[in-house]
């Protein structure tokens, strides 16, 4: 990008942006619960349109909640078995309903922390729950 950038021209305009939009390091929970409210409005108005003009400002908004909470609130580190637990927890699911990663042996090896899951186990675990494979690694 070889366009001089006119900072006489720039510099206004962004500090009337800024002021209308306190858009800048989250500084505190008060910035914080502003800055999550700010997503969810423009997450509302791209309604997932990746072209819509308004996902740059998603994605710098999202930047900016996500290193905030990652030095705020940061989440606790959990095993692929814990996550399986919470998961089968949450769609009242029993050892006999994964079936597909195994029998219920292996689903009761896998729980209790004596068998590893396998690369196909964690693929299939993760298109059931819709979540990434990360999740159980």
């Amino acid at each position: 990008m070889n366009a001089r950038i006119d900072m006489k021209r720039l510099l206004p305009v962004w500090e009337q942006f800024r002021t209308a939009t306190d858009i800048a390091p989250i500084r505190d929970e008060v910035h914080y619960a502003r800055m999550s409210e700010m997503l969810d409005a423009l997450l509302e108005e791209t309604q997932g349109d990746e072209n819509h003009p308004a996902m740059g400002l998603v994605d710098i908004v999202g930047d900016l909640i996500e290193d905030y909470e990652d030095e705020h609130h940061p989440l606790p580190q959990t095993t692929g078995v814990q996550a399986l637990k919470f998961l089968m927890e949450q769609h009242g699911l029993r050892q006999s309903d994964l079936s597909d990663i195994g029998s219920q042996g292996v689903v009761s090896e896998i729980l209790a922390g004596k068998r590893e899951l396998n690369l196909r186990q964690v693929r299939a675990l993760s298109e059931r729950f819709g979540v990434s494979t990360a999740t159980f690694i």
